[in-house]
């Protein structure tokens, strides 16, 4: 077993692999189907299966790593599910009847929120005082793992062709799950109330301190996570801020491309601009591994919400491809301590029994969030164009802040009473 010292950086490449594989699969199965079919389109049916299982998975994953006495068994058998279930889906989409295919894309949706899990670990093994760093870290990860991830597929389709797009997705998947066991899997620790960290002390919000849906049957092992995100102040806060910029988010992908040739650029300019994007993010996230401690968190979310905003205002004023670019990279840096400032508030504002729950059940609302942007950017192109469109997206960042500096001033409420009864 690692002591602690090698622990964070187990968990780091561990957690990166897999994410990098998670983040690549949509990529490679576009390019598979469509070297094998000639027709993308039912890759997007198959990326429907992979999404929606997550909305209801998410949460159950969530809550099982957080009370299993031995986390490892579920974490390492969910990673092998869901690395089996790519390998099936990449070697089977475009050649298998659909129906098969959907089905596999489906398991993929069940097991793969595992990803994102993992984070609620953290605590668990990383020193109070180091947790700061470690949230900035692994943040960090998301963001390396946004940009290898479609980057490998691509990459490899480029050199061994479309139909092969999957093998480098697959292998970094299979590295990632041989190393999950070495990772140590601390049971949960006694219910104290939130975990320790750097910074103040935890929230003083009554309903924050404890669990409100302890003993609540199936509804606790459902939308346990969404009460504890909606009675808490903090996370009430947090979780409508980001949802709402997350909404806007989604459609940054469709106004990229359509920006490029806004601005005269050939439309595959657009991954250049969501590349710099990625990368001005892992650049945030790895400055506030440095400097971000939980104590300045609530303020980072906003002003990094009003800075990402207006980074990407300004790229619909932007003359040339060089000068969007620096946009979306500033629009990166901004970002990325966001995250990293959503990652350490969860964990300090959770019940410990409930931050696995917690982290899955507000991943499943930015995507959900997400997939209703990208479709209302899809469906309001033509009206407000590229223009438009960014500056909708940049809206929707301000709106999100706003919501969230309003719901943080709203005074801590006192815990109800039946609340206490019913977690007794």
């Amino acid at each position: 077993m690692p002591g602690r010292t090698a622990a964070l950086p187990l968990h780091l490449t561990s957690a990166t692999l897999l994410r990098v594989s998670a983040e690549g699969v949509a990529t490679a199965l576009v390019l598979t189907v469509h070297a094998r079919t000639g027709d993308a389109a039912t890759a997007g049916f198959l990326q429907t299966a992979m999404t929606l299982p997550y909305i209801l998975s998410g949460p159950v994953i969530g809550l099982a790593l957080d009370r299993a006495g031995r986390p490892r068994r579920i974490a390492v058998g969910l990673a092998a599910g869901y690395t089996v279930a790519t390998v099936l889906l990449l070697a089977t989409a475009g050649r298998s009847p659909l129906i098969l295919a959907l089905c596999v894309a489906a398991v993929i949706g069940c097991t793969e929120p595992v990803v994102v899990a993992l984070t609620s670990l953290l605590p668990r093994f990383v020193p109070a005082g180091r947790l700061s760093r470690a949230y900035g870290l692994e943040a960090s990860s998301y963001n390396l793992a946004g940009i290898a991830g479609p980057g490998l597929a691509a990459g490899f389709a480029s050199v061994a062709g479309g139909q092969y797009a999957g093998l480098a997705i697959i292998a970094v998947g299979v590295l990632g799950l041989v190393t999950l066991p070495l990772l140590p899997f601390p049971g949960p620790a006694p219910s104290t109330g939130p975990a320790p960290s750097t910074g103040p002390a935890p929230s003083t919000d009554p309903v924050a301190a404890a669990d409100p849906v302890a003993g609540a049957g199936w509804f606790s092992v459902i939308a346990g996570g969404l009460v504890v995100l909606v009675e808490g102040r903090v996370l009430r806060a947090l979780t409508a801020a980001t949802t709402l910029a997350w909404m806007g988010f989604g459609g940054v992908a469709v106004t990229a491309v359509l920006l490029a040739e806004h601005i005269g650029a050939e439309p595959s300019a657009g991954g250049q601009m969501l590349v710099a994007l990625a990368a001005g993010s892992l650049i945030g996230s790895l400055a506030s591994s440095r400097w971000l401690t939980p104590k300045h968190g609530e303020p980072v979310m906003i002003a990094g919400l009003v800075a990402f905003g207006t980074s990407l205002a300004a790229v619909a004023v932007a003359p040339s491809l060089a000068w969007a670019t620096v946009a979306f990279v500033a629009a990166g840096i901004s970002e990325g301590p966001v995250f990293a400032a959503t990652l350490m508030l969860r964990q300090r504002e959770s019940p410990p029994e409930r931050l696995g729950q917690v982290n899955t059940t507000a991943g499943s609302l930015k995507i959900g969030a997400s997939a209703v942007g990208a479709a209302l950017a899809a469906a309001s192109a033509a009206a407000i164009g590229p223009v438009g469109l960014v500056l909708a997206i940049a809206g929707f960042q301000f709106a999100g802040a706003a919501t969230g500096l309003l719901l943080l001033l709203v005074p801590p409420r006192e815990k109800p009473v039946d609340m206490v009864k019913r977690g007794s």
